[in-house]
């Protein structure tokens, strides 16, 4: 549905979403392997609210990770609206300045403010919270008034628009080609209170939902678009946080795909103790679900108590794992060093996790506080928290900061070896990939896959075969793969594995933060220091001159 408030004015409002600092987990360095991959997801939030305005009302689009937003732009809109996370803060201020330079008003929404709206003085309007009435309150007074106020103005939701009634993500305002997959939400929230986690303080631990007819719909929207991503995410908090819910949801996308010709394989993120739920893992094999991200944290089952994380031991670890790699499905994971309850024997524990799990994508971070979570407020109780930037986390840990820094980077060399990382490919290959459904070729043969899998077959093969320091391990994997017949599996591990490794490199030279939450600002500001020419070479250039 869009605003039904009546309208009395016509305005053009200016949707930015600003670019992400890399991290482990958005891929960039696998973009230029794709042909065209500038960006790794559509930003759902934006994308809801831009639907929602009013129909008279003109919206353009801009997501950052792809280009920047021009003067033209600017100068064309009447107001700029902007969304993102914590670790896009930088690039949300800057947004602000070049809309308030262009003399625009700037509204800004979406997760960071709705956590810590004080981070945010320079912004006209604040949306904080979710769609609703604030949402109502804010066109209202776009509607009538497109001055700047003289003092910062907070619209907090109070009623929040139910999840079956937002309107389908604007996708047809961004080229999804463009992406490196898709997105999708069926619900929304999560039940449990990890307590270094803001989302049941932000969206709420009951997890509310989309019809599957809706989420059906969107899923329309996504494959008309020709050049679609060929992998869609259910972006919910847990996919599992209302387990009869996703189970009754399931059989209708699993129609879907049928009906379809199975053009999507579909990933989401869950709790590990989805093990327990044999019904709702097959369907998600039938709906060709290939990956789903857990949030492991850490091995020691001791440790998971002192972050209300119990849930992660309703299951023994390793069984919960194999169970899901049983129903094809390739286990990611998050981990946190710096907790607490760590020991000098810590680092070593995850380093044998890394080994026996075989889980081959891990996104090994430092704790980092967030605004809004239990962790905040019982550091802040504590006078534990940092505000260092020369730091890589806003935390005191209870053991020595550099102790902690160096634990981390001795883990993440380990775990992207190139030599350890195809290992557990070939591990994946054995106990994960062969357990998936095998879908009708009619939906994969379309001009797009045929164009898409050719120039990552080659870009593979020259980058990664031939080019790379790390060819000798990457083919002994793919020579597995292809023995068992799993094609497909050669092109994954070859691109995720390309990312993995440079990022890493590029992490122990000090050019990132060790936690995804954080923005290392040094490397953000050498990039812009950088020529043009520089920047490319060093996303081209074979590795081991780069490294």
């Amino acid at each position: 549905m869009r605003c039904p408030l009546p309208i009395s004015s016509r305005r053009r409002i200016l949707c930015v979403f600003p670019a992400y600092t890399p991290s482990f987990g958005t891929f960039s360095h696998a973009y230029p392997l794709m042909g065209g991959v500038k960006a790794f997801m559509p930003p759902q939030g934006l994308l809801v609210i831009a639907a929602y305005m009013p129909e008279t009302w003109e919206c353009r689009f801009i997501d950052e990770n792809i280009r920047p937003a021009s003067a033209r732009d600017f100068a064309w809109a009447d107001a700029v609206f902007v969304s993102g996370m914590h670790i896009q803060e930088g690039q949300i201020h800057d947004i602000g300045r070049r809309a308030h330079a262009a003399g625009k008003v700037a509204v800004l929404g979406g997760p960071s403010v709705s956590g810590a709206p004080e981070k945010y003085p320079d912004f006209d309007y604040l949306h904080v919270g979710e769609i609703g009435d604030a949402t109502d309150r804010l066109i209202e007074i776009l509607d009538r008034d497109l001055a700047r106020p003289a003092a910062q103005v907070v619209l907090d939701t109070k009623d929040r628009l139910a999840l079956g009634d937002f309107p389908a993500p604007a996708y047809e305002a961004v080229p999804l080609k463009r992406y490196l997959i898709g997105s999708l939400q069926f619900s929304s929230g999560c039940p449990y209170r990890c307590e270094f986690c803001d989302i049941p303080q932000l969206y709420g631990r009951q997890p509310r939902l989309k019809s599957p007819e809706q989420m059906c719909a969107e899923l329309d929207a996504i494959i008309s678009q020709p050049g679609h991503p060929a992998v869609v995410y259910f972006v919910d908090d847990n996919f599992i946080g209302n387990r009869k819910a996703t189970r009754e949801m399931l059989p209708h996308l699993v129609e879907w795909q049928k009906k379809n010709n199975y053009p999507l394989q579909f990933a989401c993120e869950a709790t590990l103790n989805m093990a327990k739920q044999p019904e709702i893992l097959e369907l998600m094999r039938q709906a060709n679900f290939m990956t789903v991200f857990v949030g492991i944290e850490t091995p020691e089952a001791d440790a998971l108590k002192g972050i209300d994380k119990t849930h992660n031991a309703a299951v023994p670890m390793y069984e919960a794992i194999e169970t899901l790699n049983s129903y094809g499905l390739e286990v990611t994971s998050g981990i946190i060093l710096g907790l607490d309850s760590d020991t000098d024997k810590s680092e070593q524990n995850l380093i044998d996790f890394i080994d026996r799990s075989a889980i081959p994508v891990l996104t090994i971070n430092l704790l980092q506080a967030l605004p809004k979570t239990p962790l905040w407020d019982r550091l802040e109780r504590e006078g534990r928290l940092l505000h260092d930037a020369s730091l890589e986390s806003n935390v005191l840990f209870k053991r020595p900061h550099d102790t902690v820094v160096s634990s981390w980077r001795r883990a993440i060399a380990h775990a992207y070896a190139p030599e350890h990382l195809f290992e557990r490919f070939k591990h994946q290959c054995d106990v994960t990939y062969g357990n998936r459904i095998v879908t009708p070729t009619k939906g994969k043969l379309t001009f797009t896959n045929l164009r898409r899998g050719l120039i990552l077959g080659f870009n593979i093969i020259t980058r990664v075969g031939l080019l790379s320091d790390y060819r000798r391990p990457f083919w002994r994997a793919a020579g597995h793969a292809l023995k068992r017949g799993q094609i497909e599996a050669v092109f994954n591990m070859g691109f995720v594995a390309h990312h993995l490794i440079r990022f890493t490199r590029e992490a122990l030279r000090g050019e990132h933060n060790a936690s995804f939450y954080a923005a290392k600002a040094a490397e953000a500001e050498a990039q812009r220091q950088r020529s043009w020419w520089e920047n490319t070479r060093r996303r081209f250039v074979p590795e081991r001159e780069a490294a």
